[in-house]
């Protein structure tokens, strides 16, 4: 979805509708920052922790955008299941950094 926000032409028309244009790319590149740094969470949990953490606030606010434009319960259901998978990769990780 990173690469999408950077590249796809849609996601101009998307975030236009969201009146957010201007943070189009600088959410694109932390979403792409974000999955690097889960997959580089295997050889060091506490950057997995912190990704899966940015990534969970990225889509709750993301959500909260969806409500703000009055999208159907549907158009939200990739942020929410995104924003869920996120914060238990976080809780997950936090226990093996502990």
């Amino acid at each position: 979805y990173g690469l999408a926000c950077l590249f796809a032409d849609g996601m101009v028309e998307e975030f236009k509708r969201y009146g957010l244009s201007h943070f189009r790319k600088l959410i694109g590149t932390l979403e792409v920052a974000g999955a690097v740094g889960l997959l580089a969470g295997y050889l060091l949990p506490k950057l997995s922790f912190l990704s899966a953490s940015g990534l969970s606030v990225l889509m709750l606010l993301g959500l909260a955008v969806r409500v703000k434009v009055r999208d159907s319960l549907f158009e939200m259901i990739p942020a929410a299941v995104l924003l869920l998978l996120n914060a238990f990769i976080a809780i997950q990780a936090f226990g093996r950094w502990a």
